[in-house]
C-alpha cells in the first residue's frame, strides 16, 4: 500500500491535482504543509494536516513544515468571515517558537535517513522587496482568477469585505511553494480543503515560472456528527499546549466523542491499523456503553501530544469521578476535574482543632441539616476524597486536605462538592 491508498482508506483524501496518486506511488517526493502562528499553540484542528504530513514521512517521502512567520503577519482569509487582528512581529516570533516545539510531537526531525525539515517563511518573505515581488510573482496572477476563488468571493459578498492585505495572501503562499521547489525540490503541498485555491496558485506559479508539474492534495475539513466544527468546545479551541488546555481536559475531549464520530477520529488522529480500528468501530456499535473506541482514541492522542505519564494521570483523573480514591492529585488536576461541580470556601484555620464531619457537610451545603447529614453518614452515602465516612463522630483535620488546599465531598454515587481551603 502506498501513502495515497493509506489516505484513501482513512478518508483523508478530499481532492488532488492530476497525477498525485501516480507520483506518490513512484519515487519519494518532497511535500510540505504550512502552519501560520496565529496563536502561541496549535490546536487539534491543526493535527489533520500535521499528521498527514507525518504519514507522508513514514511512507518514505521527504517532508517540510513551514512555520509561517511571514504569512502569519498577513492573515489567511480562507474560512474566515472577518479579517483577524494583525499581530506584531514580536507576537508572531513568540508564536513561532511555541509552534516549533509542537511540530516535533508528530514529525521526526532527528531521523538519520529521512529527517523532517522545519523552515520559517519569514526568512524569504522578509527579504523580498515589494517591487521585486510584484514583478516576479504578481505578474503571473490574474485578478479575475483570484476574485473567483471561493475564499475571496465569500468575503467580498460579506459586509466585512476583504482587505488588500488578505487578498494578496494566496500570492505569498504560492511564492512559498516556489521557494521550496527552488531550495529543496519540493513538488507537493498538502492542506485542508479550504486551502485548495491557495495550493492551486502555487502549482500554477511553478508551472509558469519553472515549467515543472507540481501537485496539491487537500484533506477534508472535519465536522462532528452533529455538524459542529471539529476541535471546538463551549470554552473555545482545544489546544495542544498543556498551559492552554490541560492534559486532563484534552483527554476528556476525545473520551467524550460521539459514537458516530469515533471511527473517523481513529482513522484521522491515530497510527492504529485498519484491522484494529475496524475492531474498535465494531465495539462502539455492539457495546457503546463501554466506550472502548473513545477510550482508545483518548489514550492514543493524549499520549502522542502529552506523553504516557500525562496520559496516565488524565486516565486516573477520569476514574476519580467514578469513585477512585483521591490522594496525589495536583491543584491543577483538582481544578480541572471538579471545575463544573458546586464549591465553597473554608478558612484553613478551623481545621487546626478539627471540625465535626456533620458540620462540614452542612456548612458546605451538601446536606440541608445536621439530621440529614447524620442519616446520610450512617447509611454509608457520604465520602471525603472518595473515602466513605461511616462514623458520625468523625473529625475532619488537615490530614483530609488534598492537593495543597482542597477537600472533595461526595454524596451518594456522583454528587460532588469541592471545598477550597483559604488562609
Amino acid at each position: 500500500m502506498n501513502v495515497f491508498d493509506e489516505f484513501a482508506w482513512r478518508g483523508l483524501h478530499f481532492d488532488s491535482t492530476e497525477g498525485v496518486s501516480a507520483v506518490l506511488a513512484a519515487d519519494p517526493v518532497t511535500v510540505y504543509s504550512g502552519f501560520d502562528p496565529t496563536a502561541s499553540s496549535l490546536h487539534v484542528g491543526n493535527l489533520v494536516p500535521l499528521m498527514s504530513l507525518a504519514r507522508m514521512q513514514r511512507f518514505g517521502h521527504h517532508v517540510i513544515a513551514i512555520a509561517g512567520g511571514g504569512t502569519g503577519m498577513i492573515g489567511d482569509p480562507s474560512g474566515k468571515s472577518a479579517e483577524r487582528n494583525l499581530l506584531t512581529r514580536e507576537q508572531v516570533d513568540a508564536n513561532v517558537a511555541g509552534v516549533k516545539t509542537q511540530l516535533s510531537h508528530m514529525l521526526d526531525f532527528d531521523s538519520t535517513s529521512n529527517p523532517a525539515r522545519l523552515v520559517n517563511n519569514a526568512d524569504w518573505l522578509g527579504r523580498i522587496s515589494l517591487m521585486d515581488f510584484l514583478r516576479d510573482v504578481g505578474k503571473h496572477f490574474s485578478v479575475n482568477v483570484m476574485l473567483a476563488r471561493e475564499s475571496v468571493k465569500r468575503r467580498i459578498e460579506s459586509e466585512e469585505g476583504i482587505s488588500y492585505t488578505e487578498f494578496t495572501y494566496m500570492l505569498f503562499q504560492a511564492y512559498d511553494f516556489l521557494v521550496l521547489y527552488d531550495e529543496y525540490g519540493c513538488r507537493m503541498q498538502i492542506g485542508g480543503s479550504d486551502q485548495w485555491g491557495n495550493i492551486l496558485s502555487g502549482v500554477d506559479l511553478i508551472r509558469r515560472t519553472r515549467n515543472v508539474q507540481a501537485f496539491g492534495l487537500v484533506l477534508p475539513l472535519l465536522t462532528t456528527a452533529s455538524g459542529e466544527k471539529f476541535g471546538k468546545t463551549e470554552e473555545g479551541a482545544v489546544w495542544l499546549d498543556a498551559r492552554r488546555t490541560s492534559p486532563y481536559k484534552f483527554y476528556q475531549y476525545w473520551l467524550n466523542a460521539e459514537d458516530a464520530d469515533v471511527d473517523k477520529l481513529l482513522k484521522t488522529f491515530t497510527w492504529l491499523g485498519r484491522e484494529e480500528i475496524e475492531g474498535l468501530a465494531e465495539a462502539v456499535r455492539d457495546r457503546p456503553e463501554k466506550r472502548e473506541g473513545q477510550r482508545k482514541l483518548a489514550q492514543e492522542v493524549t499520549t502522542m501530544i502529552h506523553g504516557p505519564t500525562e496520559c496516565a494521570r488524565a486516565e486516573r483523573a477520569s476514574r476519580i469521578l467514578f469513585g477512585e480514591e483521591i490522594s496525589d492529585l495536583s491543584p491543577q488536576d483538582v481544578t480541572d476535574i471538579f471545575n463544573d461541580v458546586p464549591s465553597s470556601s473554608l478558612e484553613s484555620g478551623v481545621l487546626a482543632d478539627g471540625m465535626p464531619v456533620i458540620d462540614l457537610a452542612k456548612g458546605a451545603g451538601v446536606v440541608p441539616s445536621k439530621g440529614e447529614g447524620r442519616r446520610l453518614i450512617e447509611s454509608g452515602g457520604f465520602y471525603i476524597n472518595n473515602r466513605r465516612v461511616g462514623d458520625i463522630k468523625y473529625v475532619v483535620t488537615s490530614q483530609d486536605v488534598v492537593a495543597d488546599g482542597f477537600i472533595v465531598l461526595r454524596k451518594g454515587r456522583n454528587k460532588y462538592h469541592l471545598v477550597k481551603l483559604e488562609a
